[in-house]
């Protein structure tokens, strides 16, 4: 638990000029609302749905260009009808600020990559590449419901093909360039594309990937595809074929023939719940839901995660690290409602070194800056201390999510990166669209803690019974609908799916959503305040007491050996649980009895070997380890064994893979536990599987004896 001081409160004035208190004055002169402070809008915002929604709907400026009928239809999940009646289109909220008086030569776009200079890109040019591109798109007979799909990185041509996509009232999916065929594909392949937006290839850490024969299979294995419209990143001087017809008889164009005829952006008015894009869960298991947003939803749940929760408006400079695979891609793309500069990188954050991100921050004076607990504790690890290398001063906000943050990162960024910002450290999900717990400009941020429930989302932590609790870890619940949440899943006809995702564990009437994290909500004097403890489908639950994996990484990664770190629980082998600890040590010298020394990333003994016994673990590492576990959380979660690994299996996220890897360390097969083209590091589940066998060898042998 942190401390009952906090480590940030804002000014006077900051609170003055935060979005949310020219909403709550809003509210007071025209809605006749005034509250005592941010709880009590919080829950007229959650009792009051259709009030609240509707409200700021009107003071945040949504351009409908027909009226709705009736705000919700009906409370109920899933099946909630929003603004039945209401027309409008994403894409003309996203270029609506360049209108404005003054707008047109601002950055909308500053570029950044390891492959080309830094770029700037106006309003006014942003908005004729789309529009541009839009009517190539109609000349390719693509129309409202058709689906364009992208397999591109970060860069601009991204953000004007799915402006040019959404704005005809197609349906936009990406994924990112650095993603295997199967994996494409697998997402892919369920929704039909008819136009396919490609990269020759990217730059990464240094070095170059060529993409060109992904492409080719991409095209080889969808049918359905009609044109490529091709980019060439990697070499501005490749071509793909030298026609304008491939031999399979899709249409190629490249770029600069697609965008090359002016045309006036035009904006085909949608209902409300018209599909926008299609994104997709990890993909870790099985085939990836498809999930699809709408148009209205995400326009209204980004307007106000920016204008009310991060504090975003036209000043700002802009920035949160993400691959386009990434639903945070899709929050900072839509970012440009506020008309704030978005700054947009590709590349790796840790080349030529982990300060890459921090001098493009003093260089670009950026005033939001987001990234992940993970870069966060790689730079702790290093011993950077970024306010004394980097002028920082332009910060206001810095955004985190992907992971629980620890206490000790919340406190480093006070420390060393600015002792003024407002950390907005945020959870929520692909699925929902939104950010369930979040920042708020108007509170005090404590340790470890995010600082409020999101306006309009009923967030609960339900014991076992499905009862709300405060201060006990509980299941992550949603109680009411949210605008943004998915209006099905694609290829789900009869909804099956898309209600045992969420709704089979606390079905109703009325049905609650279950998000699958461990939360612990917190009264605060001024909020209610949260944590969460991992995903609650890889918890650990050791003598009927039930622990997050991220309270277990906190301790243990605090130890300066210990790079990274993995827990499994193996509670259901039908014999006494066991739980292993799998780390990544810094020192040159572990040695694995038996296998000789490890390099310096902690190379781990043999599989076989560490299921014999013989871990890789220094013992005297190995015991203050499991001291300070003991100690500093619980004698009942105490690892039976402590393990050298040389990676944790990641996804393309940066999330750990807790729960694949603990299916393939409970016997099943690793074809059916995780899929490798989702992963950022394949090769590390070899040696998983390696273990799992060789531990159910010698374990029969054991009994066989």
């Amino acid at each position: 638990m942190s401390s009952d001081e906090p480590l940030w409160r804002p000014t006077s004035e900051r609170i003055e000029q935060a979005g949310i208190t020219r909403f709550m004055n809003w509210l007071r002169d025209e809605r006749g609302l005034a509250f005592d402070g941010y709880e009590a809008l919080w829950r007229w915002s959650v009792e009051q749905l259709e009030a609240f929604w509707a409200a700021f709907h009107d003071w945040a400026g949504v351009i409908a260009h027909t009226p709705c009928r009736q705000v919700l239809a009906e409370r109920k999940m899933p099946g909630a009808r929003w603004f039945e009646g209401e027309t409008l289109n994403y894409a003309e909220h996203l270029l609506a600020p360049g209108l404005r008086p003054g707008m047109a030569q601002r950055p909308a776009l500053v570029f950044e990559s390891e492959l080309t200079a830094r770029t700037e890109i106006s309003w006014a040019a942003l908005r004729a590449e789309a529009g541009a591109l839009t009517a190539t798109l109609r000349r390719l007979g693509v129309s409202r419901g058709d689906r364009c799909v992208s397999y591109m990185p970060n860069i601009p041509q991204t953000v004007t093909a799915m402006l040019a996509t959404t704005s005809v009232g197609a349906i936009w999916s990406s994924s990112s360039a650095d993603m295997g065929p199967v994996s494409v594909l697998d997402r892919f392949r369920q929704i039909e594309p008819k136009v396919l937006f490609a990269v020759d290839g990217y730059r990464y850490g240094g070095r170059d990937f060529d993409r060109r024969e992904v492409v080719r299979e991409l095209m080889r294995q969808l049918p359905s595809l009609r044109a490529v419209v091709f980019v060439p990143y990697l070499d501005a001087h490749s071509q793909w074929v030298d026609a304008g017809h491939d031999p399979s008889g899709i249409i190629v164009i490249d770029w600069a023939r697609a965008t090359a005829e002016p045309a006036d952006c035009e904006f085909t008015p949608l209902p409300f719940d018209h599909p926008l894009w299609i994104v997709y869960s990890s993909g870790t298991t099985g085939m990836p839901k498809p999930i699809v947003h709408g148009h209205g939803g995400f326009v209204l749940e980004t307007l106000k995660a920016n204008l009310l929760h991060l504090d975003v408006d036209a000043d700002d400079r802009y920035f949160w690290f993400s691959s386009t695979n990434w639903i945070m891609w899709n929050l900072w793309v839509s970012t440009l409602m506020t008309g704030a500069t978005l700054l947009q990188f590709d590349g790796n954050p840790g080349y030529p070194d982990l300060r890459t991100l921090w001098r493009l921050a003093e260089r670009e004076r950026l005033t939001f800056m987001g990234i992940s607990p993970a870069f966060i504790a790689m730079c702790m690890k290093s011993g950077i201390a970024p306010r004394r290398e980097f002028d920082l001063s332009a910060l206001r906000s810095i955004g985190c999510t992907g992971s629980p943050l620890t206490e000790e990162g919340y406190r480093w960024i006070y420390a060393e990166v600015h002792d003024d910002v407002m950390l907005a450290s945020i959870s929520g999900g692909t699925d929902p669209g939104a950010a369930f717990l979040t920042s708020c400009p108007i509170l005090p941020i404590y340790a470890g803690e995010m600082q409020c429930r999101g306006l309009g989302t009923a967030i609960h932590a339900y014991d076992d019974a499905g009862q709300p609790m405060i201060g006990q870890v509980g299941e992550l619940v949603c109680t009411q609908p949210l605008p943004s949440m998915p209006l099905y899943f694609w290829g789900d006809a009869d909804g099956r799916r898309y209600f045992e995702s969420y709704f089979d564990t606390f079905p109703g009437p009325p049905n609650v959503w279950r998000h699958g994290d461990w939360l612990k909500l917190i009264e605060r004097p001024e909020s209610v305040t949260s944590m969460i403890f991992g995903r609650s489908d890889s918890t650990i639950n050791r003598h009927g007491i039930r622990m997050g994996t991220a309270e277990l990484y906190r301790v243990v990664e605090e130890f300066d050996e210990v790079i990274d770190s993995l827990v499994i629980d193996l509670e259901y082998l039908g014999r006494e649980s066991f739980l292993a600890l799998f780390v990544v040590l810094r020192d040159a010298a572990v040695a694995g009895a038996g296998t000789g020394a490890a390099t310096a990333r902690g190379m781990a003994p043999d599989a076989a070997h560490a299921a014999a016994g013989e871990t890789g673990v220094p013992p005297a590492l190995r015991a203050r380890l499991l001291e300070a576990i003991r100690t500093q959380l619980s004698a009942r979660h105490v690892p039976n064994e402590v393990y050298a690994i040389s990676e944790v299996p990641r996804t393309m996220s940066g999330k750990k893979l807790e729960v694949p890897v603990k299916k393939i360390l409970l016997g099943h097969p690793v074809e059916k536990s995780l899929n490798r083209d989702s992963m950022a590091n394949p090769a590390s589940v070899d040696w998983f599987v390696a273990f799992a066998a060789a531990r159910a060898a010698h374990d029969e042998g054991r009994r066989a004896s």
